[in-house]
């Protein structure tokens, strides 16, 4: 009979209440050939009797895998989570992932402390690859990640210079297209109401704002330029203090459509008639832009192909670690509809 100690069953136990060595119990866990049957269901009875979980990181020593990956957020405001972004993204990512055996695990990550016990949580066989989203400039995760050894793909870019895998949407170009629309339409004080400066996302679709005004001729300097954070409050606020300082605003492209939302919001508060007195245009093409008032002409990213995208490549890095770094950017597309 095989004295119990209290806490996790070991592997040791389920060796000495099976009757067999340590080695027999590690490949009947990893299914290998070369064990009596006998022998293996004297093992799973053993395994089951003690309710033994086999050890994540030994398993990935001998070169098995988790079956998981890791979608890690790093926002620091989980006010943001409830943004439509961060639950497309996970849709998408999840839809990608369900033809697989692949479990996805969700966390976040916002302190140094934070990313270093998720580096060691990954390190310790527990994922096999790890999808970051919303990576500002200065966070040192993706790179130590790709210094553990780890798989790992980014929903977005650090900068124009990011080395480690990433896929991306044509920031510029949708931008660009939204406010030549808005050009278009005789539109020539056009605002422009955009993400968190440290944000790459951010700084291309101001980029793109920026392109399209100049070839234009019009206005290129800061002083239709508000900050918002993507939310729609950020929004609102941003749009009433452009009004505000510069009541000859004729458009005003927001670089999210949460936050031509709360643009949208503001106007009707300020007694602005859109799209007659001043038009709108967003960015994402998210459910609520077909459902605002009126509905949001906006600049569509392909989330679902940007999480098909995500998991190929992620998948392919586990795969084969050796493969180069690919970047991946994919079209946009303007969707017009009654703002602009």
């Amino acid at each position: 009979m095989v004295k119990r100690r209290l806490g996790t069953p070991t592997l040791e136990e389920v060796a000495a209440l099976a009757g067999v060595g340590r080695g027999t119990v590690s490949r009947v866990i990893n299914n290998e050939a070369g064990v009596k049957e006998s022998t293996r269901r004297a093992v799973q009875r053993a395994i089951a009797e003690l309710g033994y979980v086999p050890n994540l990181a030994a398993r990935s020593l001998a070169g098995r895998r988790a079956d998981a990956v890791a979608l890690v957020m790093t926002k620091t405001d989980w006010r943001l989570f409830g943004e439509p972004f961060f639950s497309e993204v996970v849709r998408a990512v999840g839809d990608a992932l369900s033809d697989t055996a692949v479990q996805l695990l969700l966390t976040l990550v916002r302190t140094d402390a934070e990313r270093q016990r998720f580096v060691e949580y990954a390190r310790g066989g527990r994922v096999d690859g790890v999808l970051l989203m919303s990576v500002r400039a200065e966070d040192r995760l993706p790179d130590m990640l790709a210094g553990a050894g780890l798989p790992t793909v980014l929903l977005g870019r650090r900068s124009g210079d990011e080395q480690i895998t990433y896929v991306d949407a044509d920031n510029v170009g949708g931008a660009r297209a939204a406010v030549e629309h808005l050009v278009r339409g005789g539109r020539r004080a056009i605002a422009a109401i955009t993400g968190p400066p440290g944000m790459y996302v951010a700084q291309c679709r101001l980029r793109g704002y920026r392109e399209a005004l100049a070839q234009a001729g019009l206005d290129t300097g800061p002083a239709l330029i508000a900050e918002g954070d993507f939310t729609e409050a950020s929004g609102r606020r941003a749009t009433a203090g452009l009004i505000e300082r510069h009541p000859e605003i004729d458009a005003v492209f927001a670089a999210s459509d949460t936050m031509a939302a709360g643009a949208l919001a503001a106007l009707r508060a300020a007694g602005r008639r859109v799209p007659e007195d001043v038009a709108v245009i967003g960015f994402d093409d998210f459910e609520l832009a077909e459902h605002t008032d009126p509905p949001l002409t906006t600049v569509r990213q392909p989330l679902e192909e940007i999480g098909r995208t995500l998991v190929r490549l992620l998948l392919e890095e586990i795969e084969q670690p050796e493969v180069a770094w690919r970047h991946v950017i994919l079209r946009t597309q303007l969707v017009v509809r009654d703002s602009a």
